[in-house]
């Protein structure tokens, strides 16, 4: 073990420094509601205060469970804040005085909580940050539905999407205490109504409170949990450099070598990892030898590590002086607990030599398992018989180590007639160094030889031949040629372990240069030209950039300057556009193009292509250089995807100040039309009374629908300002579609309505103006495009998770994908039944007023007849009998 073993990780002590001043988190993580969460966290509350610990409750959902809000009566219960909101009155917890109170541990229930709007803060646990920032301990509950990085994980299986969440970070410093009861003792606890009311435990057993649903959520909560404490415990033993690998949690490294099995190998890890649920990495070891592989066998090298990549793992090269060393140091600091390697056939003679890599690392780590997996042994035997050219270096680098050898000897031979000097060997070392350090072993080697021969020759008597008369003399030039190897092997190391640095920091300065100079650019043209000119700079190729266009792959710039490119290059290029692999010439498909075409990938799919060509025919990137460019594409797909961001956001104000000078004219226009409609409406009715005509109720139905119109524009300008006041409460649906019918019966003259409501449907929780609006203007529009004399459809149905109304006519219906657009400002389809009068104004205001009440609409054409199809879904948090799942503990 190394010094570096033994010393603490820096990211680690920062990490536990930032913890220094602050309180602890304690989170009880449920499977689901009813597991007891706050029950358990009210017990061991308790259990602290019996101890003498300050001890308040912020706030706790008790739910009306009896042995819930008996737990609560000896705690000390700071009361709630109280924030106004649309009408209502909200109960929100007083985060300003739990700070001034400042008690050393505080009860902070639902920690996935959506604050009240007016809260100092959107969301709850950024109430417990600010708690914990201030020193003080919290203890909360939260089910692991409502962990980010969960959320479409359980979505998938439950069908249910949860819209809290909590960010993972949150959990990664607080400590975690599982309560978990088996999925039996669960759905009892639910049909014994210790969880929901009769009425919706049976509903829930039939949907989210499943037995598979159950089991999958526990198995999910067991095994977040173990991460957690998984990465808390790496984080204390590299703080405290404590030795072992602490397999609390299995961490498996694949070895990847430039072998053909590479990607057997990698695939293999891939199946250990995904058994053991255990996170994986691929890694490299970049050795003196690495300098001395071929284009293929480095072809080979990055396909699999591309593989790895593409196959979940992290990825990790790192420089070594020998594989073994490597190999051993980055699995002590990652605290590997498996380890996939490949053994070749390799010559007796070799590892005689240079050792056996995986006896060496079954030695070297005994607390770690080694798999070992055969490698292809007609390939190695082939590779060691066969040296890569340029392995015995150039002829120049021996003529320049003889010419050292000679003024060396040259030199010996004018100072022993002058100084008289005896041990003239010693200044043979001299070339022996030299060349080992500037040309390699085999040169030093070579340097020694000569430096031995010269000086028998010159130096040892009889001089003038090669003949040593003298014994004492032979164990001279022995020894002599024996240093001069140990020298020659010992400068060649240290040669190339300053190569593998300098390689190293060669390529993060060109990383660390690339990243500055793009992130200095403010426009799109000018980036593109930087990336073009600073990869053909570094790989001395032309280098163009595409973007993604209606007509395809675009040309946005290149270096040097290309107006345009052949049919085969863009094929090439949208080709590594949709498939996000590379392509072109040096990759495995579309090899007759001239061009080698990278994606540019990023979290949103592929922003672009860069492509890479030389005028020699030689390759576009030289296989030693594959990972710099791979490199260098992650970083300009991150720039180009930062710059389109912040074309985006200009997009979003520019909208928004659109929208802003839209809502100012509607709202000034619709002032000044009620004015005068007023007067119309009351001189209508004043005529009716005392000369009664067909043309003066006319005049009053026109100045009606005229009224309603200017009703409209106001809505939708107060909606769009976000002024619009909630008043939320209970309404059963079938009076409501009364009302709205009673009101609209102008427009529905002529259509029969058919009313299918289901029976026992729950009450649902709208504001009942808006509501009625709603309805109004789904009514208004099917009788004003249904056919003549065509039954209306009003169907009301319970589906798993949501209410669903729907309004059908009988016409065309709608334009065939483009029925969403129905709800657009002022949006009317000519050539269909929706170009029919109107303003285009209704069916948004319908969008509009749903999504303020937190409801959801749907338009489609109707399947078993012709005709435009209107849905309102209700969720199941605006279901008056219905509990939330999300807020059940």
């Amino acid at each position: 073990m190394n010094d570096r073993d033994n010393r603490p990780s820096p990211e680690a002590l920062l990490r536990a420094a930032a913890q220094e001043g602050r309180g602890r988190l304690k989170v009880f993580l449920g499977a689901a509601p009813g597991v007891g969460k706050t029950y358990e966290m009210l017990s061991e509350g308790m259990q602290k205060r019996k101890a003498g610990v300050d001890v308040v409750v912020g706030v706790v959902e008790t739910h009306g469970r009896a042995e819930t809000e008996a737990l609560t009566r000896g705690h000390e219960i700071l009361p709630r804040i109280d924030i106004a909101y649309q009408g209502r009155t909200l109960a929100e917890m007083d985060i300003d005085g739990i700070l001034a109170r400042h008690p050393a541990l505080v009860l902070v229930d639902e920690l996935a909580h959506t604050n009240a709007p007016g809260s100092r803060h959107p969301k709850r646990y950024q109430d417990v940050e600010e708690l914990l920032a201030a020193g003080i301990d919290v203890y909360s509950t939260i089910n692991i539905q409502h962990i980010e990085s969960l959320n479409d994980v359980v979505a998938s299986f439950t069908k249910v999407r949860v819209r809290e969440t909590v960010p993972d970070r949150i959990l990664e410093s607080a400590d975690i205490e599982v309560v978990d009861i088996p999925p039996d003792e669960l759905i009892e606890r639910l049909k014994e109504g210790k969880v929901y009311i009769p009425d919706e435990a049976s509903r829930a057993l039939n949907h989210f409170f499943s037995k598979s649903n159950l089991s999958a959520l526990r198995e999910l909560a067991l095994r977040r949990a173990a991460q957690a404490v998984d990465a808390q415990m790496l984080d204390y033993v590299r703080a405290h450099a404590l030795a072992g690998s602490f397999a609390a949690g299995e961490r498996v490294i694949v070895a990847v070598s430039e072998q053909p099995s590479a990607q057997e190998l990698v695939r293999a890890a891939k199946r250990l990892a995904d058994a053991l649920g255990a996170p994986w990495t691929a890694l490299h070891i970049e050795s003196p030898r690495t300098a001395q592989l071929g284009d293929e066998e480095r072809k080979r090298l990055n396909q699999a590590m591309g593989l790895a990549a593409q196959l979940g793992a992290a990825t990790a090269t790192i420089p070594a002086a020998r594989v073994v060393d490597g190999l051993i140091s980055y699995a002590r600091e990652a605290r590997a607990t498996q380890i996939v390697i490949g053994k070749s056939a390799r010559p007796w003679w070799f590892e005689m030599r240079h050792g056996s890599v995986v006896d060496q690392l079954v030695r070297g780590l005994t607390d770690v398992a080694v798999h070992v997996l055969p490698g292809d042994q007609h390939d190695a035997t082939v590779r060691h018989r066969r040296r890569p050219a340029g392995h015995w270096g150039k002829p120049s680098d021996y003529i320049a180590s003889l010419l050292v050898v000679a003024l060396v000897t040259a030199a010996g031979l004018g100072l022993g007639t002058t100084l008289n000097i005896t041990n003239i060997a010693l200044l043979y070392l001299l070339p022996v160094m030299a060349a080992a350090s500037l040309y390699g072993l085999r040169a030093g080697v070579f340097a020694g030889l000569a430096s031995s021969l010269a000086y028998n020759f010159f130096f040892l008597p009889p001089t003038g031949t090669l003949t040593i008369s003298n014994p004492e003399n032979v164990v001279t030039i022995v020894v002599f040629l024996g240093v001069a190897l140990v020298t020659s092997q010992f400068a060649a190391r240290i040669r190339s372990q300053a190569d593998l640095a300098t390689s190293s920091a060669r390529l993060n300065a060109a990383l660390a240069g690339f990243s500055r100079q793009l992130t200095t650019i403010g426009n799109d043209e000018e980036l593109m030209q930087a990336i073009c000119a600073e990869l053909a700079r570094l790989f001395d190729a032309r280098v163009c950039v595409l973007t993604a266009s209606p007509d395809g792959p675009a040309l946005r710039a290149a270096w040097p300057p290309e107006d345009k490119l052949d049919t085969m290059e863009h094929a090439a290029a949208q080709w590594a556009m949709d498939k996000g692999t590379a392509t072109g010439r040096g990759s495995d498909t579309l090899t007759g193009s001239d061009w080698l075409f990278y994606p540019l990938k990023t979290s949103r799919g592929v922003v672009g292509v860069v492509g890479l060509t030389r005028d020699d025919g030689a390759m576009p990137v030289p296989a030693d250089k594959a990972s710099l460019l791979l490199s260098l594409t992650d970083q300009s797909a991150l720039v180009i995807e930062r710059m389109q961001f912040e074309d985006e956001m200009r997009d979003v104000a520019q909208l928004k100040e659109t929208d802003r000078l839209r809502a100012a004219l509607l709202s000034s226009v619709s002032h000044d039309l009620k004015t005068p409609l007023t007067a119309i409406l009351a001189a209508a009715n004043m005529l009716r009374s005392e000369h009664p005509s067909p043309l003066v109720d006319t005049v009053e139905a026109e100045a009606q629908r005229l009224n309603r119109f200017v009703a409209n524009l106001l809505d939708m300008a107060r909606v769009e300002a976000g002024v619009m006041r909630l008043n939320l409460e209970s309404i059963d649906l079938t009076d409501a579609i009364a009302s709205a019918v009673h009101d609209t019966r102008a427009a529905l003259v002529g259509h029969e309505i058919d009313l299918a409501v289901a029976p026992g449907l729950p009450l649902v929780r709208v504001d009942p103006q808006l509501f009625h609006h709603v309805l109004i203007n789904l009514f208004d529009n099917a009788g004003r495009y249904a056919d003549p004399d065509s039954p209306i459809h009003v169907v009301a149905e319970r589906t798993p998770g949501e209410l669903v109304l729907s309004v059908m006519d009988q016409g065309p219906g709608l334009p065939v994908g483009r029925e969403a657009d129905v709800f657009q400002t002022f949006q009317r389809f000519e050539g269909s039944d929706r170009s029919k009068g109107g303003s285009g104004l209704g069916l948004a205001i319908v969008k509009a007023f749903a999504e303020a009440m937190g409801l959801q609409v749907r338009a489609s054409n109707r399947t078993e007849l012709s005709g435009a199809r209107f849905d309102i879904i209700f969720p199941e948090q605006a279901l008056v009998r219905e509990i939330d799942q999300e807020n059940v503990t």
